[in-house]
């Protein structure tokens, strides 16, 4: 079931725990996608050799929209706007689909390699780009490589987006992320920073709990399908939504490319699709980011007015 067809309530267990569920009593969980081509990664830039075509990723981003319109699922799809020049029919199907399309900047450079006049430019150019294209709002944000910056939230609320999925509160990662923050939920951006803009939120990408390692991306790969579906589980059960993600370019056959790294090749390809589809297959509604973010907001309006009726 899509989030256009039904909403999420706050409800409390007889524990009292608070949890998130849809109206059709399934557990919600976001299954993302990254719309970036292997040429676009960081792995691929800094190869030494290059591929024999520029359009590798796109049969996994048929294959996931494919895949997911066919359980009734909707997803958020986070895209390089530059795709909109390369491949606008492949972008538009994602939004044809009922799909949520939110930014993964212009140009899926690295926002810590930018000045500040850059990275304004990356979100700002982005959402116009891709807003021009499929003629609906574009109020997410993610990071390439989830790295952001100390003037990350401002630029956000500047250039007029709502909401931020750039955070992964796992433990330092040498080389890669992490360490930085402790959040496992939607929250306000000011839970990360606390001189955040008020207008904007977080929803973080998800981390196994205890274990603290993101669930997807390469550590799906790593670590195998049952030990993203299980901290799927875990997460749940504390009232948790879990917030996975994905790339096209992982679920294509990747050409063999001197200097890439043989980690990104790991388990790609038929494995990935087959991962993705039992992820799918599991007992949650599968929504967009927005949706969560709105069922987040809504329940802080209602503790406001319960907090408000208390105090009277």
């Amino acid at each position: 079931m899509s989030d256009t067809a039904g909403r999420h309530v706050l409800c409390r267990s007889d524990s009292n725990e608070e949890r998130t569920v849809t109206d059709g009593g399934r557990r919600p969980a976001v299954l993302s996608i990254d719309v970036e081509l292997f040429d676009q990664t960081p792995a691929y830039r800094l190869a030494s050799g290059t591929a024999d075509r520029d359009d590798v990723g796109l049969a996994g981003l048929d294959f996931f929209r494919e895949t997911l319109s066919e359980r009734g699922a909707s997803s958020t799809c986070f895209v390089v706007s530059s795709l909109v020049d390369r491949c606008p029919d492949a972008v538009e199907s994602l939004a044809d689909a009922g799909f949520e399309i939110a930014s993964h900047t212009h140009s899926h450079r690295l926002l810590s390699a930018l000045d500040a006049g850059e990275r304004r430019e990356e979100l700002a150019t982005s959402k116009e780009r891709l807003e021009s294209l499929t003629g609906a709002a574009v109020e997410g944000f993610r990071a390439p490589a989830f790295d952001i910056t100390d003037d990350h939230f401002d630029l956000l609320s500047a250039t007029g987006y709502r909401y931020d999925s750039s955070i992964v509160a796992s433990r330092a990662i040498p080389g890669w992320y992490g360490g930085e923050y402790d959040l496992d939920r939607p929250a306000p951006a000011t839970a990360v920073d606390p001189d955040a803009p008020a207008d904007v939120a977080e929803i973080p990408a998800s981390v196994m709990p205890g274990l603290r390692l993101p669930l997807t991306g390469t550590w799906l790969r790593f670590f195998g399908v049952r030990y993203t579906v299980l901290g799927m589980e875990l997460l749940a059960r504390r009232g948790i939504t879990p917030v996975l993600y994905v790339h096209p370019w992982e679920l294509s056959d990747l050409p063999d490319v001197e200097g890439v790294p043989k980690r990104v090749y790991v388990r790609t390809g038929d494995w990935m699709r087959r991962a993705v589809e039992y992820i799918l297959d599991q007992p949650f509604d599968f929504v967009t980011a927005r949706s969560i973010v709105d069922a987040a907001d809504d329940g802080t309006r209602r503790q406001a007015r319960a907090d408000g009726g208390r105090e009277g």
